[in-house]
């Protein structure tokens, strides 16, 4: 096995697919978590090695749910072009069905989407087959994020295509019934790197670091920090005409990959927070991701969760570190996703140094308060999928469901969790180890066709 760090430990690749039934559970499965919990990985065929990371093919992973049973485990690659070598850029431009397809998993409108920011989205069934590219008939033609945005009042989808060449920045929404209704260029954006975004009720809040397009970088990612691209977050209207509104506010030198969430205070201020990396943060990570000599480090040692407070009528954004804690995916119950919200959770990694370990976080917002759910020794928890509980009448009324790498026993298992407390309700013991991976969702059957 090649010595790139993308490639061994938590994240070895799995070597072929399977499907395991009747899984063993201990403690008790609460019985309304009926569905889905699917996760995507980067994952390259055996004998391949990328030049970076984010260039290993997809595979999904998947644990069904029901009554109280954990019915099976599956793990697919998703069949794209490029799992079998078809490349990104061709004599006629770029192809946008050549995905790694290994990014994130959504549902949307009863569809299973395989993402990677690059491409169109891959469709798949309900058993995580590949059925193919799917570009909303037709009315896609950009790449898609794979960090869209569903408005839990709505059910519309927010998404945008971003690309080093202009058109920069294109906004899309699909309506609740997966019809593409609105794809409007963003102007005064640039190539900067933009992997995830926000919606408030009122806004769709773009953010630009100071990591851009550099064609010499030659990982097949062509992006480095720059410090001549400006930082700036953009702050959109929503609706028809909203992007001829946007106003860009510049904001100090970093790179952010993932949005906590964004809303209007009572003020009329948006407040945006997620995770940031400072110049030194981006090159930890960036050597770990290129398996760089002398990396030294794993991915997201500097990666501190971050406020900006953006006033429109003066102009002026407010920024603060929250806190020194290195986190990174975070997550909140969605059905408070673009209005204010008291919890979030993220994932902890250890420090530059070495020091700390891996767990589940979860912030109070309101009292300061941080709890930690310590994973264990070398134990890598997934990103924490919230999950409401039935009747829910609290905001952290609910569980949080992550798949743990665990190398000493070579195992995984998913983690059922308190979302209130970070207690362990239930933990599903799987087949393998599953690779350490980047973004799920958790589908309930009554979203899937």
């Amino acid at each position: 096995m090649t010595a790139k760090p993308f490639l061994t430990g938590h994240y070895e690749p799995v070597a072929d697919e399977l499907t395991a039934t009747e899984l063993t559970v201990d403690g008790a499965l609460p019985p309304e978590l009926t569905g889905r919990l699917i996760r995507n990985s980067h994952n390259p065929k055996p004998g391949v090695t990328p030049t970076h990371w984010f260039k290993g093919s997809g595979m999904v992973h998947g644990i069904r749910l029901r009554d109280g049973r954990a019915e099976w485990y599956r793990n697919r690659w998703v069949r794209t072009p490029a799992l079998d070598g078809a490349p990104y850029l061709t004599e006629h431009g770029p192809d946008l069905t050549a995905s790694t397809a290994g990014t994130h998993v959504i549902e949307h409108a009863g569809r299973l989407l395989a993402l990677c920011e690059a491409n169109f989205p891959f469709e798949l069934t309900a058993d995580l087959d590949t059925v193919g590219a799917y570009d909303f008939d037709g009315k896609l033609r950009s790449a898609m994020t794979a960090h869209p945005k569903t408005d839990p009042v709505t059910g519309e989808l927010h998404f945008f295509g971003s690309s080093p060449f202009p058109p920069y920045l294109v906004h899309h929404v699909a309506d609740a019934d997966g019809q593409l209704v609105h794809s409007a260029e963003v102007p005064g954006a640039t190539a900067s790197l933009k992997h995830d975004f926000a919606i408030t009720r009122n806004h769709v809040v773009f953010v630009e670091g100071t990591v851009t397009f550099d064609p010499a970088e030659h990982s097949g990612i062509p992006y480095s920090w720059q410090d001549a691209q400006p930082a700036r977050i953009g702050v959109m209207p929503r609706g028809p005409q909203g992007a001829e509104a946007i106003r860009w506010y510049p904001i100090e030198p970093g790179n952010m990959l993932h949005v906590a969430n964004a809303y209007e205070d009572a003020a009329g201020r948006i407040v945006l927070e997620g995770p940031t990396v400072d110049r030194e943060g981006f090159r930890l990570s960036w050597n770990w991701w290129v398996g760089a000599p002398g990396r030294g480090s794993e991915p997201n040692t500097r990666s501190y969760n971050r406020r900006w407070t953006v006033d429109p009528a003066t102009g002026r954004v407010d920024e603060r570190v929250i806190d020194d804690l290195a986190t990174e995916f975070p997550t909140l119950n969605e059905d408070f996703l673009g209005v204010e919200h008291r919890y979030q959770y993220a994932i902890s990694f250890p420090d530059q140094h070495g020091y700390g370990g891996y767990g589940i976080v979860k912030y109070d917002r309101s009292t300061g308060e941080r709890r930690i759910h310590q994973a264990g020794d070398a134990r890598l928890p997934s990103e924490a999928v919230f999950v409401p509980a039935a009747g829910a009448t609290r905001e952290d009324d609910g569980y949080l469901l992550t798949v743990v790498s665990d190398l000493k026993q070579d195992a995984s298992q998913l983690l059922v969790l308190d979302a209130s407390g970070l207690d362990r309700i239930a933990t599903v013991h799987l087949p393998r180890r599953v690779t350490g991976g980047i973004h799920g969702s958790w589908i309930p059957d009554s979203d899937l066709r």
